[in-house]
């Protein structure tokens, strides 16, 4: 987004918050409507292409956690603890719960549950809000009161809950959206400290930290950052050093154990049809957070966690509880959890009634809740409160599709409108999730695997679709696992059994442990890993996408790949062999970057002169170490992500076809001397949506060169 979100008090809520808050099944229509509850308008066209799904058992994306599905509370939501939202979280396996509100936050003192400036609703106090955790079977996630609270206060919070009264609350983040103080412009954060720069929160981070944890040094304690392509991300404040995320990262990787992002596809008039589209972004940010974490907390990293405390589809306002915002929940949970988080927490449980509107023929309450708070806009009021929304239903489907220790991994379809997702379980089978995005049509989905042999009996089939005011179930013995198709606007999730004698459960050997990168050079990586009982060989395979190629093999738990390209990112995972051949499940992933090399005939600096959340000015320079002037030069390198673009530019011509720059030197520019003697500059405003990582590599005439 280009300017923050906000939280505002929803009209007429009487929550008073400052929250913002394969047999085929399309032979006919008439047994798609009875397998998978179609509408009987608008199916299918019999000549319209199949859907292609690609199911790859091989290629882990990590270990599904005991946080993964998450939600907000807020001590202004009168309905926060009733009976009822612990049965229904419990259904959908919810694991974390955050308290206590978001801005909140920062005004709240827990000790006298009071929040100067916002309203309290009775009964959300502390230790109501850990029955109801505790009666969902989930962990607590807290925000100390960074705003205008103390590290000492933090401490007694941590006192009170772990050494007092034995919850054992784990993870403790240091206030909310502390980078919305105004210290850029913009604020709505509270924030009762005179300097409000990222280097003064950071100290601060470090002084709650030590308080904290000489309390209970158990506790996990997470720092707010920015997400990468969203404001204020990039931006330098005056005074400051660099932006809010490298500033805090910089000064507290050492103490610190998770970090902290919100995620809004857009501002209040954005449709869960352009959250859909905006969340093939997603995966980008995460990578930048992780790489921005890799790069100050080193050979620490894999021990720092991230964290999604909150996302949805929009900030406030409209389109929010209705059926495309559901489907839009289930994609979007299964994205983060795939792309390196351990907790997705939607905004919010209960929020209260927005602006009226009707979408897919039914009303929407602009409410961002996943649960009605009985609230009314004018004399339009929502159903009886804990009445379930739409985006309910989509995180509950993902809890069909795995629970703790099962192993997310690569599915990947063949249309924009079929989202696929998939679990391989602890007792082997395999889970798929297909999300039909599309209103008017159903979706046959062809259905291939690697790594996986599903046995010929029945699937074990959920789907949630028009029509169904639940996760349904759907009779067995008529879908097979290799097609199945997909209503409109409908969510559903196949659960097959492997064939006898084949999967990870066949082999004697275990699955090995998570790979660590032990050196890296411009071509070359050297990787480890735990060894596996029962393994008499390891191969080490590259992802890219669904597929997988194998690019080492070893007997011993390392081993180097060479022949890498400069610059390069590769996400590989470990197998295991047992001495019959069979494999293991996968390792967790390990992402690399191999560097440039050192001995290079040219040098480039890339250097950020200011930057925007999605633009930034940027100066190049050039120099020639070959032992030979170079005339008429050009300079190449490709953009990292999608989305960033040369706008402008000046000392050169600069021409860009996808993500490959190049740039040619100025007419009547003079040669690059050798060893060094000169350097050609040349600088251009570049734009950005979504994350801005630098470019990897830079060629000069076609030569790599050293970057630095």
């Amino acid at each position: 987004m280009s300017t923050p979100h906000r939280l505002g008090r929803p009209a007429d809520t009487g929550l008073h918050p400052l929250a913002r808050g394969a047999a085929t099944l399309a032979a006919v229509s008439a047994l798609l409507c009875s397998l998978v509850g179609a509408a009987p308008a608008a199916p299918r066209a019999a000549d319209a292409p199949h859907v292609d799904v690609r199911v790859n058992t091989q290629a882990a994306l990590g270990r599904l956690p005991d946080t993964a599905r998450g939600v907000n509370a807020a001590v202004w939501d009168s309905h926060m603890n009733d009976p009822e939202v612990a049965d229904l979280m419990k259904a959908a396996d919810v694991g974390a719960m955050r308290y206590p509100g978001g801005s909140y936050a920062d005004i709240y003192h827990w000790e006298t549950h009071t929040a100067p400036g916002g309203y309290v609703a009775p009964g959300t106090g502390f230790d109501s809000f850990m029955g109801t955790v505790r009666a969902t079977g989930a962990q607590p996630i807290l925000i100390a009161n960074y705003g205008s609270g103390t590290p000492e206060e933090a401490a007694g919070w941590v006192r009170y809950a772990n050494i007092t009264k034995g919850y054992g609350a784990k993870y403790w983040e240091i206030g909310n959206e502390i980078y919305g103080n105004g210290h850029y412009g913009s604020g709505w954060e509270h924030d009762d400290h005179e300097d409000k720069s990222p280097r003064e929160y950071a100290r601060q981070v470090r002084a709650y930290a030590a308080a904290m944890k000489a309390v209970d040094p158990t506790v996990k304690i997470g720092a707010v950052l920015t997400t990468p392509g969203e404001w204020p991300d990039g931006v330098v404040g005056e005074g400051d050093s660099g932006d809010w995320n490298h500033t805090v990262l910089s000064a507290v990787a050492d103490v610190i154990d998770f970090v902290s992002v919100h995620w809004y596809a857009g501002g209040a008039d954005t449709t869960a049809e352009d959250a859909s589209a905006r969340l093939a972004g997603l995966p980008g940010e995460l990578r930048e957070v992780r790489s921005q974490i890799d790069r100050y907390a080193g050979a620490g990293s894999p021990a720092i966690g991230i964290a999604l405390t909150e996302i949805n589809t929009n900030t406030g306002g409209a389109r929010l509880t209705a059926r495309p915002n559901g489907l839009f929940a289930a994609d979007a949970f299964m994205t983060a959890l795939e792309n390196g988080v351990f907790t997705v927490d939607w905004w919010n449980t209960h929020n209260g009634a927005g602006r009226i509107t009707t979408v897919d023929g039914e009303t929407d309450y602009g409410d961002m809740g996943m649960l009605s708070s009985g609230a009314c806009t004018g004399d339009v009021c929502e159903p009886a409160p804990n009445t379930p929304f739409h985006p309910y239903y989509g995180m509950k489907m993902t809890g069909e599709l795995g629970t703790a220790g099962d192993s997310m991994v690569a599915a990947a379809s063949s249309a924009q409108d079929v989202s696929a997702h998939a679990v391989l379980r602890r007792d082997g089978r395999l889970s798929v999730l297909l999300v039909n995005k599309n209103p008017d049509e159903a979706q046959t989905v062809d259905l291939a695997y690697t790594g996986f042999s599903p046995s010929a009996a029945a699937p074990e089939v959920r789907r949630y679709a028009r029509g169904d005011d639940d996760i349904t179930a759907v009779a067995a013995g008529e879908v097979t696992g290799s097609q199945v198709t997909v209503p409109p606007y409908a969510l559903i999730t196949l659960t097959l059994d492997p064939r006898a004698g084949t999967g990870p459960g066949s082999s004697a050997a275990a699955a090995p442990g998570t790979p660590k990168l032990d050196g890296v050079t411009d071509t070359t990586a050297r990787l480890s890993w735990g060894g596996a009982a029962g393994a008499a060989r390891y191969l080490v395979q590259e992802r890219d996408g669904a597929h997988t190629h194998l690019i080492g093999e070893a007997t011993g738990t390392s081993v180097t790949l060479r022949n890498l390209p400069p610059g390069s990112t590769h996400t590989v995972n470990v197998l295991a062999a047992d001495a019959s051949g069979r494999f293991s499940a996968a390792s967790a992933p390990l992402t690399f970057t191999t560097g440039t090399p050192s001995d290079a005939t040219c040098a480039v600096t890339f250097q950020r002169d200011t930057s925007w959340g999605n633009g930034f000015v940027a100066t190049v320079a050039v120099r020639n170490l070959g032992g030979t002037p170079i005339t008429g030069w050009t300079v190449d390198w490709d953009w990292p992500t999608t989305g960033q673009t040369v706008s402008s530019g000046w000392n050169a011509t600069f021409h860009q076809t996808g993500s490959h720059v190049r740039v040619t030197a100025p007419e009547g520019a003079g040669p690059l001397a050798p060893d060094g003697g000169s350097t050609a500059s040349f600088g251009f405003v570049g734009a950005n949506d979504g994350p801005s990582p630098e470019p990897k590599v830079f060629r000069l005439n076609g030569a790599v060169c050293s970057s630095g």
